[in-house]
């Protein structure tokens, strides 16, 4: 499975970006799909994710209520739609699959990454 993340781009705080991951070589709708990010010197963290078992979407603390994952398995894409950004969102987002349908907040259950989309908010 291949991913290619979109989206990124420069903003002012209070802003908008959508991200997208689009998906192909495999069956996209077998897997959960999650979203995670990396500043400048920090470790990649979580930041959403979706299980591919249906519900809602889970997310780290610091991006509840601003930011929401969503797929759509028909266009083999999951989105990342992140209202209200904060200096503190600027980071490298990164899409990623996973097999599995639990504990998708570990970056290691995951199975195939994407390259990066760089999101810079501004103050």
């Amino acid at each position: 499975v291949q991913l290619q993340a979109s989206g990124g781009g420069s903003v002012q705080a209070g802003g908008s970006l959508r991200l997208s991951c689009a998906a192909s070589g495999g069956t996209f709708s077998s897997l959960s799909t999650g979203w995670f990010r990396q500043a400048p010197a920090k470790e990649r963290e979580f930041v959403a994710a979706m299980s591919s078992s249906g519900g809602g979407g889970y997310y780290t603390d610091p991006v509840r209520g601003r930011f929401t994952v969503s797929r759509d398995n028909d266009k083999n894409t999951v989105y990342l739609q992140m209202n209200n950004l904060e200096p503190e969102d600027t980071a490298v987002y990164y899409c990623a699959a996973s097999r599995r349908i639990l504990s998708l907040k570990h970056l290691e259950n995951y199975d195939y990454w994407g390259r990066g989309t760089l999101v810079t908010v501004s103050s």
